[in-house]
């Protein structure tokens, strides 16, 4: 029986939990107490004015060199101090043992750069009365390799959305801004093992819920301006593709390097995984998962189970697929619980055993 790959590692179990909230309809609006603008926001307008390095001080940065638009921010620096706690808070117990290398501001200095944020504050303002006076503005992360960060800076979003599995739709994803670990997966290391992810700005407007194994490619209606997985906090912000270089406003870079127990979040494998618990059937995996997913979640799963039997996906596609629909955290929560089992069933047979072993001896005694 083919077995999944998925691991527990020490290094991602704390607070971890298996209750998942209750997905409701398809198309779901938020109601105004939920859609106020992140604090981050709020925080990084203070810190801005704090902040040590003027958009007119931009200087080349020795990991942008191409991109000389952006600002490299230092440690002192209100806005850096800011990110730079935001993210690694957002990583849990694993920003403990993350680094960050370097913070850059795209300070959009340029006729083109000033043209865009203009146009980003004009639809702001549209999307804020269109919607009821709040635009629902949030900072939210995106994880890709360098040099598809280069390519947003310099040309906008356009071949990244092919790069994502089409889960929620044809869009970019993006995750909340204290969720930075749910864009990990898409990271690619440099050379020298350092990763970088955009902070944007994002113009949600008025979300509908996506459910997994959507095709939906732009609004279900006029009524609606983004996607997002649940309405009970989302880990996931889907902006259409006709909407992804005009909702989306890119304005911070950050590099890190991350600690050994990050690497299976990664795309690229730099180093071998050793398995730290046992490996858990396909079957057994996914009929454990669909008591917490919502049914065509579970649908979804055992298509694409089937789909890797006929031979239509690779296994590591299918192991992607399932990270992605069922998230790590209930994953986790799943492969411990049977993990705890297979153990409690060793010690059970094991004590049979003995306890067999031990009357034998003692009839042979007798």
């Amino acid at each position: 029986m083919e077995h999944s790959s998925i691991q527990v590692t020490n290094g991602i179990t704390n607070g971890v939990s298996a209750d998942l909230p209750s997905h409701a309809s398809s198309k779901h609006s938020f109601e105004k107490d939920n859609v106020q603008c992140s604090s981050l926001s709020s925080d990084l307008d203070s810190a801005n004015q704090q902040s040590m390095v003027s958009d007119g001080e931009s200087t080349n940065s020795c990991a942008f060199p191409e991109l000389n638009r952006m600002t490299r921010l230092f440690e002192g620096d209100a806005v850096h101090d800011l990110i730079r706690r935001k993210f690694l808070s957002g990583l849990g117990s694993l920003g403990k043992h993350a680094t960050v290398v370097a913070i850059h501001r795209n300070t959009y200095s340029d006729v083109i750069g000033k043209a865009r944020t203009q146009s980003f504050q004009i639809l702001t303002k549209a999307v804020e009365i269109k919607c009821g006076g709040n635009a629902n503005v949030k900072y939210a992360w995106y994880g890709d390799s360098r040099d598809e960060i280069c390519n947003i800076m310099k040309n906008g979003f356009g071949s990244q959305i092919s790069n994502n599995s089409g889960l929620y739709g044809c869009g970019i994803y993006l995750s909340p801004d204290d969720s930075p670990l749910e864009s990990l997966m898409n990271l690619k290391a440099d050379n020298d093992g350092v990763r970088h992810m955009l902070l944007c700005r994002v113009i949600l407007g008025k979300p509908e819920v996506i459910h997994p194994g959507s095709n939906q490619s732009q609004p279900s209606s006029g009524e609606f301006d983004s996607g997002i997985d649940t309405l009970s906090s989302p880990k996931k912000y889907i902006i259409w593709s006709n909407h992804m270089n005009t909702h989306i406003l890119p304005e911070y870079v950050v590099s890190f390097r991350a600690p050994c127990c990050l690497k299976g979040f990664f795309r690229d494998r730099e180093f071998p995984r050793v398995p730290t618990s046992p490996w858990m059937p396909f079957p057994a995996l996914f009929s454990a998962l669909s008591k917490f997913l919502p049914p065509h979640a579970a649908d979804l799963l055992a298509n694409c189970y089937k789909d890797h039997r006929e031979k239509k996906i690779s296994r590591q596609e299918l192991i992607q697929r399932v990270r992605q629909i069922a998230g790590d955290r209930l994953l986790i929560e799943v492969i411990k619980s049977f993990r705890n089992k297979q153990v409690k069933s060793t010690l059970i047979a094991s004590n049979a055993v003995n306890m067999k072993h031990e009357e034998s001896s003692n009839s042979q005694v007798g």
